[in-house]
């Protein structure tokens, strides 16, 4: 698709239940997990009584899967405020800000539109039509990644990830780093150097030497119009599982799966055993010790490693080089630099003059110490450490979406493209086609579209 082109955005999906990919003939669902709660990284904290989105936070406002999932489970959504949409943020290099947006506490509208146009022209002349092109970028990934919302009738099902970018124009976005990438299309260094580092940084803890389609991933979750669930985003997938007929185990965690012949033998921590037609990998197995029967063979993967810190206190104006907390900007990024010991700082909720809440992500746990310093008052802290997303590296290899000659499948090979919210609801709403096309008998298409067919006729278990 070139530059130039502006394609209409196709409508949403509509909503559907939860049965629109299922067969006719009646099936069962075990669901496990080994956590107490659903969700995954998609998860909250609660800080002196209020909760805070502690993983997956932001969705992007053509994430159109996501969105169906808030209508149809009645979820209401927080848009972004007057005030978080003109929130102040400063570039830090670890001894001064090399750059700061002007910040107001006017709630005068007309102050505030002012303010906007006078940062962006402050940030125009910073980084040039570097810019303009930046914003090009971001639109011309996104209307690509927009074709996986065609209709199925024009959309092919996929057997394996490389397929399934190089059909939406992404591929290639895999095959170099985000730098490279930006380079070859005559970005200002300064541009790469600071604000877009910056975001790759608070979006998935990297430099811009990540793989170019996370990173335009990265950047396009940096606009405007963003958009979360009221009370976690975790709802959506408790709320898409309390509708579906599944069998839901909680704390209950996998160790193997055993091909057995037509089936599939899975025993869990808890010394339970069942067997199963299908058996679907929904998380990273870069870190996890489930032993496959006979061994199935994957790319090595390390995931990236973000610490969340989520502190109820006061920063310290001096670790800044500045005489007051109000000249701190709401969000302070950081630069690639080895002596930085934080990717971001942000506000959370300010709840006056001496009391926030903050959250910062780094690529170590912060100690006491270091805290101490940074804050000048620091009434709680929590820290999480999360394991991600992948430690990308261009050019990326995937893992495919079928682990065996049969029913064995990863949902998480995509992520090596980019790792969302979104992009794990495409991959899964092609893995249910690719499913289902294979156990009616037909080959998914690949390589552009050569279809053939195979038999699964000795498939005798109906369970999934």
């Amino acid at each position: 698709m070139s530059a130039s082109s502006a394609p209409v955005s196709p409508a949403p999906p509509s909503p559907t239940s939860s049965a629109k990919y299922s067969p006719a003939t009646p099936t069962k669902i075990r669901m496990f997990d080994r956590h107490p709660a659903v969700g995954g990284r998609m998860a909250t904290v609660t800080i002196a009584g209020e909760t805070f989105e502690a993983g997956a936070s932001i969705l992007h406002p053509k994430n159109y899967h996501a969105l169906n999932f808030t209508h149809m489970l009645n979820l209401k959504v927080n848009g972004p405020s007057a005030s978080e949409s003109s929130i102040s943020l400063g570039i830090w290099d670890g001894r001064k800000f090399l750059f700061k947006t002007i910040d107001s506490d006017s709630k005068n509208q007309l102050v505030q539109y002012l303010i906007s146009l006078a940062n962006s022209i402050r940030m125009l002349f910073r980084y040039g039509i570097s810019l303009l092109k930046m914003n090009n970028f971001i639109e011309v990934t996104v209307d690509n990644f927009l074709k996986y919302y065609e209709s199925k009738e024009s959309r092919p099902i996929f057997s394996n990830v490389e397929d399934m970018l190089k059909w939406s124009d992404l591929y290639n976005l895999t095959t170099k780093t985000l730098e490279e990438e930006l380079i070859g299309l005559k970005f200002s260094p300064l541009l790469i150097q600071e604000l877009i580092t910056v975001i790759t940084r608070i979006n998935y803890g990297q430099s811009v030497r990540i793989s170019g389609l996370a990173g335009a991933v990265s950047l396009a979750g940096s606009g405007g119009d963003l958009w979360s669930v009221e009370g976690g985003n975790w709802q959506m997938a408790a709320g898409l599982i309390n509708q579906s007929d599944v069998a839901l185990h909680l704390q209950e965690e996998i160790s193997s799966i055993t091909n057995a012949g037509g089936f599939y033998e899975l025993n869990s921590t808890n010394g339970n055993s069942y067997t199963c037609q299908i058996a679907v990998v929904a998380t990273p197995l870069d870190e996890l010790a489930i032993q496959f029967t006979p061994e199935i063979s994957v790319p090595e993967r390390k995931l990236q490693h973000t610490h969340a810190t989520f502190i109820r206190g006061v920063l310290n104006p001096a670790y800044f080089g500045l005489n007051a907390v109000s000249d701190i900007p709401e969000l302070v990024g950081t630069i690639e630099s080895s002596e930085l010991p934080f990717t971001c700082i942000s506000v959370l909720k300010k709840h006056d003059a001496n009391d926030f809440t903050y959250k910062l992500f780094s690529r170590q746990s912060l100690t006491d110490v270091l805290l101490d310093q940074i804050f000048s008052i620091r009434n709680e802290t929590m820290r999480i450490n999360w394991g991600a997303y992948p430690h990308y590296h261009a050019p990326e290899e995937f893992a495919p979406f079928i682990l065996d000659d049969m029913h064995l499948y990863y949902v998480n090979a995509f992520e090596n493209a980019a790792s969302t919210m979104e992009t794990s609801a495409v991959a899964a709403e092609n893995m249910a086609r690719l499913i289902l096309s294979r156990l009616a008998g037909q080959q998914p298409l690949g390589s552009y579209g050569l279809k053939s067919s195979t038999s699964d006729s000795n498939l005798q278990h109906p369970e999934l």
